[in-house]
């Protein structure tokens, strides 16, 4: 899979929530069409949270009587509720006061226990949508807002979590993996182990290795009146927003320092800012920027792991220029727009991680050969290549194969010891057929919409010994994990896989996003 152009970016900034500008009329309400969310996406996972809160009579007697969609709010009614639970996504849950049908209030930057205030800007299936008006009672037992570094937060899109401690960020985001099984993966729940605690990313802030501030082009209107002269040519204008999407809205909010995102990238970015601000006139249409920390050059000796103060670090903005980076004593070169992990500090535990699962302490032999399929730039392979006799990786993409095979001669990995491969889509394993499927373990680590049945049909006839799953999207791989495992248990002649662990990794601190890391064992 080409992550380099499918894979999304997560927590570049959330998708912004169209909102209406005037309240809509009663005909206007009949003639709307419901659109129902797509499967396994935010919309889908946010639906599931509201069954759950709701609870399925509750749910099964709207849809019977098909009052699902109709809310007991009006646009920008102002309401006080109390928060029960937080979803999938981050945001607070909230039941409808008792003097009105049952209905779910969906709000940003609140918690559980919570009493708040709100306003109700969009109603959709038995939930509204409301802008966070004030915390009327706040749980002290969770939020402290001292704890939020950056002076955005609550409006900025970026950051859901920066009043909570960090132990509680973690337990949240494991109670996510727990709620992405049991909704999505179709499995009996004894099948399904405890869900281990998430491991913590090593940096909280200033992690980030990539961001993606955007802005628009000057409006028709502003436009004329500096050109006739009107508004001064040097000074910022006050319509000019640099930074990311403003939260439920599709307005941009001016950022001018992101505390999630490297020092390297903030630096960066005040003089990029500025030449944006003495130029923006000749820009004809919005553009989305481009910021990737990246090691200035590669060390002519790379068995030298350098300290900090010896590794110049810089900031790249151009989409074709190459960036570097180093996993421990490993390197890795690859285009500015391709996918690479955006927290670095996390990514020795990741993969090291990885390895322990395949090679568990309780095992005399494992694996000897290692397929990383949806490779990249070859991060799983190359950490992983000194265990293993042999290593392919498999893409669709030319450019990361093309990036994964120049990383092998970058590390001086052993002539043959680890292939790149572009593999077609309808036959993937076909480029891996000699290997030995009970030496072989497989790595998969997909965009975010997950694997689809030809995959899966394919992963299961090679009937490798060991599968670790990595995912950017727990649901679609809770759905991927159940798919496989059934899919086994029908053709596998009396083998099957087993799902031996779960774990959420966290790779974005203050924020609602959860990786995952899943290993299945074929018995």
């Amino acid at each position: 899979m080409d992550k380099s152009i499918t894979r999304e970016d997560t927590n570049d900034s959330v998708p912004a929530v169209p909102r209406p500008s005037k309240k809509p009329s009663k005909s206007a309400k009949r003639k709307q069409k419901h659109v129902l969310p797509e499967p396994y996406s935010s919309e889908d996972v946010l639906w599931r949270d509201i069954v759950a809160l709701l609870g399925d009579n509750t749910v099964g007697h709207a849809l019977q009587h098909g009052t699902e969609w109709d809310s007991p709010f009006d646009f920008r009614e102002e309401v006080e509720v109390e928060v029960s639970t937080l979803s999938s996504n981050g945001d607070a849950l909230a039941h409808s006061p008792a003097s009105s049908a049952p209905w779910v209030i969906v709000a940003p930057f609140a918690l559980p226990g919570e009493r708040i205030r709100v306003r109700v800007y969009r109603s959709s299936r038995l939930h509204s949508f409301a802008d966070l008006l004030e915390v009327v009672s706040p749980n002290l037992d969770l939020r402290d807002d001292s704890r939020a570094k950056c002076r955005y937060f609550g409006q900025c899109s970026g950051c859901q979590y920066q009043m909570l401690s960090y132990d509680t960020q973690l337990g949240i985001k494991r109670n996510v993996v727990i709620k992405a099984y049991d909704n999505f993966s179709n499995l009996p729940k004894e099948t399904i182990p405890d869900v281990l605690p998430t491991i913590a990313s090593p940096l909280q802030y200033g992690y980030r290795t990539k961001i993606t501030p955007h802005f628009e082009a000057p409006p028709k209107k502003a436009r004329k009146e500096a050109e006739s002269g009107s508004t001064s040519s040097t000074d910022k204008p006050s319509w000019l927003k640099i930074g990311f999407n403003e939260i439920g809205k599709r307005t941009v909010l001016d950022i001018e320092e992101c505390p999630i995102a490297t020092p390297v990238l903030n630096a960066a970015l005040e003089p990029i800012r500025e030449d944006i601000i003495k130029n923006i006139w000749g820009y004809k249409k919005g553009v989305s920027l481009l910021l990737r920390d990246s090691i200035e050059h590669l060390p002519s000796d790379i068995s030298f792991i350098p300290g900090p103060e010896d590794e110049k670090h810089i900031c790249v903005t151009n989409h074709k220029a190459t960036v570097r980076e180093r996993v421990d004593s490993t390197y890795f070169e690859f285009p500015g727009h391709s996918f690479f992990q955006n927290n670095n500090s996390v990514l020795l535990p990741l993969t090291s991680y990885v390895k322990d699962a395949i090679f568990p302490s309780s095992k005399s032999s494992g694996p000897t050969h290692l397929v990383d399929a949806y490779c990249g730039s070859g991060l799983f392979s190359l950490m992983l290549a000194p265990h293993f006799d042999t290593v392919a990786g498999i893409e669709l993409s030319a450019e990361s194969i093309k990036s994964a095979t120049t990383n092998a001669i970058i590390n001086r990995l052993p002539q043959g010891k680890c292939s790149f491969l572009a593999g077609d889509a309808a036959n993937i394993f076909s480029t891996v057929s000699h290997f030995p499927p009970d030496k072989t373990a497989l790595i998969i680590d997909p965009p975010r919409k997950g694997s689809d049945e030809p995959f899966i049909e394919q992963l299961v006839r090679f009937a490798c010994s060991t599968v670790v799953y990595v995912s950017c999207n727990v649901h679609t791989q809770a759905r991927d994990i159940g798919m496989i495992i059934k899919r086994m248990e029908q053709e596998g002649g009396g083998r099957k896989y087993v799902l031996e662990s779960l774990r959420g990794f966290d790779l974005f601190p203050q924020t609602a996003h959860v990786e995952s890391v899943a290993v299945l064992r074929l018995v």
